[in-house]
């Protein structure tokens, strides 16, 4: 049995439809032996932005869980506000305009 204290925090998946195509935008927490939140936002299986930030000072204090989640809410509505904003290459971009 995993222990609560070990055990990777659900993290957050949202289909955006945007300019008349549908973004995938997954937050994902690493877990205590690996303390990143990871975000990716996906076109079509294509990975085309991704943010990881690490959250190992947090380990240990009281309601870190909490502030965990606080955190992966955070980092996933930015990354879609990014989204939205037109910050984040699309898949031509990322192919040198082909």
């Amino acid at each position: 049995m995993v222990s609560s204290r070990s055990k990777m925090l659900s993290g957050f998946n949202h289909n955006i439809k945007f300019r008349g195509k549908t973004y995938h935008v997954q937050t994902e927490d690493g877990g205590r032996s690996n303390p990143v939140v990871k975000t990716h936002i996906f076109l079509g299986g294509v990975i085309l932005d991704s943010v990881q930030r690490p959250y190992d000072e947090i380990i240990g204090q009281p309601s870190w869980q909490d502030i965990l989640k606080k955190r992966m809410k955070a980092q996933h509505l930015n990354e879609i506000c990014r989204l939205i904003a037109g910050e984040v290459a699309s898949v031509d971009d990322l192919l040198g305009g082909r």
